[in-house]
C-alpha cells in the first residue's frame, strides 16, 4: 500500500494545519500517479495512528477531500479515489522540466519555493 511504503510525514510545526498538510500529500500521490482512481485511501484509524495525529484529524482532511471530489465514501467500506487527475499532464511536465533546470544549476530547493512563492502571489 502507498501509505506505508511512501512514509507520509507530518510537520507539526509548519504552520500548516495537520488535515491540509494530509489533503496536500494525498493529491500529490495522484497526481504523481502513485495513486489512481478507484484506489482505496488507509482507513482513518490507521492514518491517524500511523502519522500520530487524532482521528478526527484525519477524518477531517477525508471530508475536504470528498467535498472537493477528489474521493468518495462508500459507508462500511471505505474512502477511494475518484478524481485521477486535477493538474493537466502538459503542467505537471512543465514542472519537472523547471525541477529539472533548477537541479542543473544548483538553485536551492527551499530558495526556489521562496520564489516560487513570492512569483505565484504577486505576478498576474
Amino acid at each position: 500500500m502507498w501509505w506505508s511504503a511512501m512514509g507520509i510525514r507530518i510537520d507539526k510545526h509548519s504552520g500548516v494545519p495537520v488535515y491540509i498538510q494530509i489533503m496536500n500529500q494525498i493529491k500529490k500521490e495522484i497526481v504523481l500517479g502513485r495513486m489512481k482512481e478507484g484506489d482505496k485511501l488507509p482507513p482513518t484509524r490507521d492514518l491517524a495512528r500511523m502519522l500520530g495525529v487524532n482521528i478526527n484529524t484525519v477524518l477531517k482532511a477525508y471530508e475536504r477531500l470528498q467535498f472537493e471530489g477528489v474521493i468518495q465514501a462508500q459507508h462500511g467500506i471505505g474512502y477511494f479515489i475518484t478524481q485521477a487527475s486535477f493538474i493537466k499532464k502538459e503542467v505537471l511536465s512543465e514542472i519537472k522540466n523547471f525541477a529539472r533546470l533548477l537541479r542543473e544549476n544548483n538553485v536551492d530547493l527551499l530558495i526556489a519555493i521562496t520564489i516560487l512563492e513570492e512569483v505565484y502571489k504577486n505576478d498576474k
